[in-house]
């Protein structure tokens, strides 16, 4: 799996807020947590897709880097 397009995969979470989450979600048969962790205002999380990560779910403003471009997220859904 080492060879797999999926890894290696690296994306940066950069929180523009406080408590901002990050919930990872299994691959597989059935999709489920398996990880979170909570941003405060200007952290930098840099995370990666791996053979037991598939998604990230996240909630907060933020803005996302990855390869493919920045994808922010500004509205707090209030």
């Amino acid at each position: 799996m080492a060879d797999s397009p999926v890894l290696g995969e690296y994306f940066v979470i950069h929180a523009l807020e406080n408590g901002v989450q990050v919930i990872g979600l299994t691959r597989g048969p059935e999709t489920r947590f398996h990880h979170a962790e909570k941003l405060d205002k200007n952290e930098v999380m840099v995370a990666q897709f791996t053979e037991h990560t598939s998604a990230m779910k996240i909630r907060g403003k933020v803005c996302i880097y990855t390869k493919h471009g920045v994808i922010r997220n500004t509205d707090s859904g209030d």
